[in-house]
């Protein structure tokens, strides 16, 4: 099961940080099709958020058409986003640690990291933001 971790200072929507943590989750092969996610009072359990914004978050992912909520037993992960290539036990993810570890080593922080992969995906990948990140910045 996901264990959201909700950080108030990222400027990102609390309900888009949860929609997010669970999209990465199924990227990663962490969350399969029949899972099923925390309950609403669960995460405000372990997080003390507004029951309403862990609502808020799944109805989102409801709509993506990732979770289906299930009247009476929770909601549970309907399809999978993950690929061979970016499972938590793939190489790439084991070379990626590697790298990590000498960033570190070299004196990087994890603000450095963090704007020196944002900087190569950018160069890469071409846009910076998710299309749900550049409503919220556009919204907000």
């Amino acid at each position: 099961m996901v264990e959201y971790r909700i950080d108030r200072r990222s400027g990102i929507a609390t309900y888009l940080q949860i929609v997010q943590q669970t999209k990465q989750a199924l990227r990663l092969g962490l969350l399969q099709p029949g899972d099923r996610l925390p309950t609403a009072k669960e995460v405000v359990a372990a997080t003390a958020i507004n029951p309403n914004t862990v609502l808020k978050a799944y109805r989102e992912l409801e709509r993506e058409g990732l979770v289906e909520p299930r009247p009476g037993l929770g909601t549970f992960v309907r399809r999978s986003l993950a690929r061979p290539g970016a499972a938590a036990d793939s190489p790439l993810r084991a070379e990626l640690a590697d790298w990590t570890d000498r960033a570190r080593a070299a004196g990087l922080d994890r603000e450095d990291v963090t704007a020196l992969v944002a900087s190569v995906l950018e160069e890469r990948f071409g846009e910076s933001a998710t299309p749900s990140e550049r409503g919220h910045e556009e919204n907000g």
